[in-house]
């Protein structure tokens, strides 16, 4: 077996682009807007949706993962860099699951349900980085931006200096040959 099952590449592809739009919306668009922005509690709205949705295609992709076959682990030749790659790839879940969590004690501690979805929107915190989950919530996303980064550096190591064709293992089509 050489290919991921398709409906578990679909998910990969369809959370890669959900978590960098949510970490590019958190951390860059939301984090410098003002409080009392009408704008803040919209782009909070989307950013928790999107957040949950996360969430959500998480627990599917674990589902997934664990009842389908899938290739065996990549090699790099060095055993240290291939067990970096499977803890590299059990962190992503955790961090993911983390952002999640983290996201929702934030909403719930800050009381955002209502105010971002019920429509109270001058209620809005002052300052939601004053909470410690809001500020966990920040430190796993430099750490999965991070994990990101290195997750890209390694496919290109191995697409282009490897020449193992790693990046079809991700990609629709036949799986067997």
């Amino acid at each position: 077996m050489h290919r991921y099952h398709p409906f578990l590449v679909a998910l990969h592809w369809l959370m890669a682009v959900l978590i960098l739009l949510a970490l590019a919306a958190g951390g860059l668009v939301l984090a410098n807007m003002p409080s009392d922005s009408a704008e803040k509690v919209e782009g909070l709205g989307g950013h928790m949706a999107v957040g949950m949705a996360i969430g959500l295609l998480l627990l599917v992709r674990l589902t997934t993962r664990l009842l389908t076959k899938h290739p065996p682990p990549a090699r790099t030749g060095s055993d240290l860099l291939d067990r970096v790659g499977t803890l590299t790839h059990w962190a992503f879940y955790a961090l993911i699951a983390g952002m999640v969590l983290t996201g929702l004690a934030t909403a719930f501690g800050a009381g955002l349900f209502p105010i971002v979805y019920g429509g109270a929107a001058d209620r809005l915190p002052p300052d939601l980085a004053t909470l410690p989950q809001r500020a966990a919530h920040g430190l796993i996303a430099l750490a999965l931006a991070t994990l990101i980064g290195l997750h890209v550096v390694a496919a290109v190591y191995h697409q282009f200096f490897l020449k193992d064709r790693l990046l079809r293992r991700m990609w629709f089509g036949k799986r067997t040959t």
